[in-house]
C-alpha cells in the first residue's frame, strides 16, 4: 500500500524507521537481527538509502525485498537522480515493482566524491522535482515521498528559497515529506506553518537522531552547520565535559525522546527514527513514549 495511504488511515500516532543497506554482506545476519528487534515497534512503514549515484542500488533493492517477503514490513526505497540516466532509473524502478514494492523516496542525492568536476547543469535529472515527475508519469502506482530540512538546505540561500524547491517537488507529485534531522522542535513547527502558507497540505514527518556520541555530534555539526541543533550543541558539550561519551549518549537518548513525546503530543501523524541500524536506541526512545 501507498505510505500517504498508510497515513490517512492510521488512527492514532505511529513509528516509522530508516536503515541502510551495509556493504559488507557479510554483515548483514547481524543487520536483519536488528531490524527483527525492531519489528516489535509496529512501524508503519520503513525506509532504505540508497548510495550517490547509485552506488548501493543492488543492496538497496535486496534489503527492501527481504524486509517485505521475510519480515512483512512496509519498506520505500530511497532514490537519488544524481548523474542518472532515464534508462537506469527505470531499471531500478521495474525492478522494485516486480518485488511489490510500493513506495519510494525521491531525492537528487549529492554530487560523487570521485568526480571533483561533477555538475546538475546538463545532467538528464537536475532537481528532485524532476525525479519525481519521473516516476509519477511513469510508475503512477509508487507513492512517492520527498525530503524537507526545516533548518534549510545548505545549497539553498534562505529558507524561503528552500520552500519554493521543496514546493516545486510536492507539485510535481510527491505524497508527503520525511525532513532530515533538527534537535529544535521549533524549527518544524515553523517549517510546517510556512509549507501551509504556500498552500502544501501533504502530511510533514518529523526525522529524529539520537545523538550517541560527541564524535556523531561534531559530524553531523560540520554536515549541516550548528543550526541544525538549535541550541542544543552547546549542551551537549557541557555534557560531554563532565562525563564523556557516556554522559552525551544519555542526554541524546532523553533530548530524542523528549523531543519525539512533545511532536506526537503537538499532533504530528508519526515519527520517523533514524536508527543507524541500532537496534537498543530506538527501542529504548519508543518504550519510553505514549504513542
Amino acid at each position: 500500500m501507498q505510505i500517504a495511504q498508510l497515513i490517512a488511515a492510521s488512527r492514532s500516532p505511529f513509528l516509522s524507521l530508516e536503515f541502510f543497506p551495509p556493504k559488507d554482506r557479510g554483515t548483514w545476519p547481524g543487520f536483519f537481527e536488528e531490524v527483527g528487534k525492531l519489528k516489535a515497534l509496529n512501524p508503519l512503514f520503513v525506509s532504505v538509502t540508497y548510495g550517490a549515484g547509485g552506488g548501493t542500488q543492488a543492496n538497496t533493492l535486496d534489503v527492501v525485498t527481504r524486509l517485505k517477503r521475510d519480515l512483512g514490513l512496509e519498506p520505500m526505497a530511497h532514490l537519488t537522480c544524481v548523474g542518472a540516466s532515464a534508462s537506469a532509473l527505470h531499471g531500478f524502478l521495474k525492478e522494485l515493482v516486480a518485488a511489490e514494492i510500493h513506495n519510494v523516496l525521491a531525492l537528487r542525492g549529492d554530487p560523487p566524491k570521485d568526480r571533483p568536476d561533477f555538475r546538475f547543469e546538463g545532467q538528464e535529472f537536475q532537481h528532485a522535482s524532476d525525479l519525481v515527475a519521473f516516476i509519477r508519469r511513469e510508475y503512477p502506482g509508487l507513492g512517492v515521498g520527498v525530503a524537507g530540512i526545516p533548518t534549510k538546505h545548505p545549497e539553498s540561500a534562505t529558507l524561503e528559497d528552500d520552500l519554493r524547491w521543496l514546493k516545486f517537488k510536492v507539485d510535481a507529485g510527491g505524497d508527503f515529506v520525511v525532513t532530515q534531522l533538527f534537535y529544535n522542535n521549533a524549527h518544524y513547527f515553523e517549517y510546517v506553518r510556512r509549507l501551509r502558507g504556500l498552500g502544501l497540505t501533504v502530511p510533514v514527518l518529523p526525522g529524529i537522531l539520537p545523538i550517541m556520541s560527541m564524535k556523531s555530534a561534531q559530524f553531523i555539526s560540520g554536515l549541516n552547520g550548528r543550526a541544525v541543533f538549535g541550541g542544543f550543541y552547546e549542551v551537549l558539550e557541557q555534557a560531554f565535559a563532565r562525563g564523556g561519551d557516556e554522559a552525551v549518549r544519555e542526554l541524546g537518548l532523553a533530548h530524542a525522546t523528549r523531543q519525539a513525546q512533545d511532536l506526537i503530543d503537538r499532533g504530528v501523524p508519526g515519527v520517523h527514527l533514524y536508527t543507524l541500524n541500532r537496534a537498543e536506541a530506538c527501542l529504548e526512545i519508543a518504550g519510553n513514549l505514549k504513542l
